[in-house]
């Protein structure tokens, strides 16, 4: 399990290893700036091949340290390095004070201030900008006009950018600007220690980021805090398997409950998604004059008519139908008269779509019949709907940091809620109503924006619910359902459209063994 960390985490885990004895500050310094030259010289081997020429930018606190490591190294390599250092060096932090010092040996330390960035004396060309200005630190909205760094009138466009832990400007918790005005660094390559921050892959933070890695200073405690602190990355299933032994009852019976005629494409998206990801029977439940329309177009998914709230708590009397799954293409009125017989059944039920817009005048409501064997898959335009006031949190400019995020966001959701609540996006967050919380990131090498078209969502509900039929808890099928959608858009590639997701889930199994 990989976790996310937040700023003030870091700090926490760093500061337990200094007190244990382990580290000093000044040696973790100094294995973060060698942790840059080598991923530098990984990223781009050419580099490492003759001298060149690079300008740092340190900052007034320890991200700034940091940089001054990195000139001395390059300098020692053979490059000409120029620094440059925003505040004043008799206010650095002690290791900071110490590396600066080292580096004055070797080079010059030149000012830089906000009144004279653009007069400030860059070289006229360069082959690296190394940005280690505010990194995780960050607290506050910048005065350096830090967007000039991408084309500094004398430097061109011929530089690469790489920025230390994270592109100065960003908050490291929510991955998004300080600030009324984005003034933020966008760079080529990002390096981070000992794990990634929620920065790195929350809101605008991955595509400043370039290319994330991370690189390890040789932290191995973290302090102890509750489950519910923690959140983590969601990394590919272990395991996935039926097993040998079973019938198709055994691995559950999802309902899907659809539209009227003309509106039950989505439905059949998600049944196929259930029925793909590994239930043993779907049933799909339109309204009576939607039926020859649906079975025109299934065949191993079954049929049964629901025309209204009596009928649906009739063929819910079927034990056997152990998960529930209402939104796709239901329509609104639908949803107010199905959802509560639906959730007063007492299955696991994933909610989407109709089924959560139609409670988007009384939240509450909603609300009060959700358990915690409940999943609901909001996108932003949802969430809004159902949790303004968190929303209108969560789109605030924030001046200081930490800035609210997608994570405390959901968490908030969640726990109103009283269930699971997976709020999509390419940094698609899960949290619980207890606190737990993950990220399903499709950035960096799992960028997959092709999943941006119709119907992609509700194959994403159907994948949850055929993971609930087979037993999976709630806050496990949200996770693992999330991780197999991106992969699928992976596996399939561009043009991908909504019907071609299910029918990579084969490929994909294999690939994963199971």
């Amino acid at each position: 399990m990989t976790e996310l960390l937040t700023a003030a985490q870091m700090r926490a885990i760093e500061q337990a290893a200094i007190e244990s004895g382990d580290v000093t500050g000044l040696e973790l310094m100094e294995r973060a700036g060698r942790g840059v030259v080598e991923a530098i010289f990984e990223e781009w081997p050419e580099l490492a091949k003759t001298s060149h020429r690079a300008v740092v930018l340190c900052g007034p606190g320890n991200n700034g340290g940091d940089g001054f490591v990195v000139a001395r190294l390059l300098k020692e390599w053979g490059w000409e390095v120029e620094v440059f250092l925003y505040g004043d060096a008799e206010k650095l932090p002690s290791d900071a004070r110490v590396n600066y010092e080292r580096w004055e040996v070797l080079g010059e330390t030149q000012s830089l201030k906000a009144s004279t960035w653009e007069r400030a004396p860059f070289p006229g060309t360069c082959d690296l900008v190394i940005d280690a200005l505010f990194g995780t630190g960050l607290a506050r909205e910048v005065a350096l006009p830090l967007s000039a760094l991408s084309c500094m009138p004398e430097v061109g466009q011929t530089h690469r950018t790489l920025s230390v832990d994270l592109p100065s400007g960003y908050c490291s918790d929510s991955g998004t600007p300080l600030g009324d005005r984005p003034n933020v660094v966008e760079a080529d390559l990002t390096v981070s220690f000992h794990t990634l921050k929620l920065g790195h892959v929350l809101a605008a933070g991955s595509k400043a980021c370039g290319k994330s890695v991370v690189k390890s200073i040789g932290l191995k405690s973290r302090p102890a805090m509750s489950q519910g602190h923690w959140v983590k990355m969601v990394e590919k299933p272990q395991e996935l398997g039926k097993g040998n032994q079973g019938h198709k009852f055994s691995h559950g019976h999802a309902l899907i409950v659809s539209g009227g005629s003309g509106k039950g494409g989505a439905a059949r998206l998600a049944a196929r998604g259930a029925l793909r990801v590994g239930a043993g029977l779907v049933t799909v439940a339109p309204t009576p004059g939607a039926l020859q329309e649906n079975a025109a177009q299934l065949d191993a998914i079954m049929l049964s008519p629901v025309g209204d709230a009596p009928t649906l708590k009739a063929v819910l009397a079927d034990k056997r139908l152990n998960v529930l799954c209402l939104g796709p293409g239901l329509g609104v009125d639908r949803a107010r008269d199905l959802v509560p017989v639906a959730l007063a059944a007492g299955r696991a039920t994933v909610l989407d779509a109709d089924a959560l817009t139609a409670f988007q005048d009384d939240p509450s409501t909603l609300f009060k019949m959700l358990t915690a064997a409940c999943v609901i898959t909001p996108h932003a335009g949802e969430f809004e709907r159902l949790f303004p006031d968190i929303a209108k949190k969560l789109k605030a400019v924030s001046k200081t940091g930490p800035a609210y995020s997608k994570v405390d966001a959901t968490r908030e959701a969640a726990a109103r809620a009283g269930c699971v609540v997976l709020f999509k996006g390419a940094d698609t967050v899960i949290a619980g109503p207890e606190g737990r919380c993950s990220i399903n990131s499709a950035a960096y090498d799992r960028a997959a924006p092709w999943l941006a078209t119709a119907g992609s969502g509700d194959v994403l509900a159907g994948f949850i619910t055929g993971l609930l039929a087979r037993g999976f808890a709630p806050m496990q099928a949200a996770e693992t359902a999330a991780w197999l959608h991106v992969e699928c858009a992976l596996t399939f590639g561009p043009g991908l459209i909504a019907e071609d997701l299910p029918d990579q889930l084969p490929s994909v199994f294999r690939t994963l063994g199971f």
